[in-house]
């Protein structure tokens, strides 16, 4: 076989090659007309090599940060050396669809990216090749972990029946709160509230409609909070509420609030209706306390005043 004959079939196997390779393959020179255009950036764009020859990219791919490509082209053009991009530092550069059904969930593709010179028989840099390489799968993956973790650590922090914050990360805040009045001794309060005669509920009607009066106190208390307050169940049907930059005749009104909508709210369970009210203890933090603690003491004792008050009320600790 003649040495013409053999390298024009070597060049038409590296051509096959780079048309059935699964990485998307650009060059483009140094105005960034497209010089080459691979099977991969056909199937995914939709435009075929011959279309896109001598194009311009950015006319076809508007989409593409200009000046952030500019100035990688001209860095990898003066240097003479490869740069490379990953998908978590930028999603893709072509806003191609997603196609593979393992990572349907991602719309579109993630890409990482290789950008390298190419240089001519003088030895200066005469084009580019970007080298486009679809991670959607490693991506897709990483990203479902994080969202996993993320479930899990909002998970360890809230209670699984109201979705509140559950005790341990509640008293973290209220110690929190107890450090920052120390710090800059503004006025703020807290409330411990309880469900009245609970018990009989669970013996009336079940645990399950109890779980319901339980999510219904929460869920009437948060649309009667604001913001900046901090609510968290504090075990069985036991509530506390952090309310920051507020003194105790502000509790007192946010509190009256919550004990009225729950006095008049009615719990719609499947063995029946169900009415309950709450007691509610509040203290405004003073000088008294040394921990956090004490201070939830003092809630707590006004919590006890009101249910041996009578119960529904508010008692604030003196």
């Amino acid at each position: 076989m003649a040495i013409d004959e053999l390298e024009a079939q070597s060049f038409h196997w590296l051509v096959d090659m780079l048309e059935s390779v699964e990485v998307g393959l650009v060059v483009l020179d140094l105005e960034f007309r497209v010089q080459a255009w691979n099977g991969f950036m056909e199937n995914h764009s939709g435009i075929t090599a011959s279309k896109i020859r001598n194009r311009v990219l950015f006319e076809l791919f508007p989409d593409i940060p200009e000046a952030w490509l500019t100035r990688k082209v001209d860095s990898v053009a003066l240097l003479n050396t490869r740069a490379f991009t990953s998908w978590e530092q930028r999603p893709y550069l072509f806003k191609f669809r997603n196609t593979r059904p393992i990572t349907g969930t991602e719309d579109y593709m993630f890409q990482n990216l290789t950008i390298s010179p190419l240089s001519g028989t003088t030895g200066q840099v005469e084009k580019i090749c970007l080298m486009v390489y679809d991670v959607t799968d490693i991506a897709s993956g990483k990203r479902a972990l994080e969202r996993a973790n993320e479930q899990l650590a909002k998970l360890s922090m809230t209670d699984r029946l109201t979705g509140l914050l559950n005790r341990g990360t509640w008293e973290n805040l209220v110690d929190a709160e107890f450090e920052r009045y120390r710090r800059y001794n503004q006025a703020t309060s807290l409330v411990m509230f309880d469900i009245d005669f609970f018990k009989k509920v669970n013996d009336n009607y079940g645990h399950l409609a109890g779980d319901e009066v339980i999510k219904d106190t929460a869920a009437t208390t948060k649309t009667n909070l604001r913001q900046s307050d901090s609510i968290g169940r504090y075990g069985g049907e036991e509530f506390g509420i952090v309310l920051p930059e507020t003194d105790a005749e502000g509790a007192r009104i946010i509190c009256e609030r919550i004990r009225e909508s729950i006095e008049h709210s009615v719990v719609q369970t499947s063995v029946a209706p169900i009415r309950y009210t709450v007691s509610v203890g509040i203290a405004q933090l003073g000088d008294k306390p040394k921990s956090y603690m004490e201070w939830l003491q003092q809630a707590d004792k006004a919590l006890y005043a009101a249910k041996k008050g009578g119960r529904n009320r508010v008692v604030v600790f003196e």
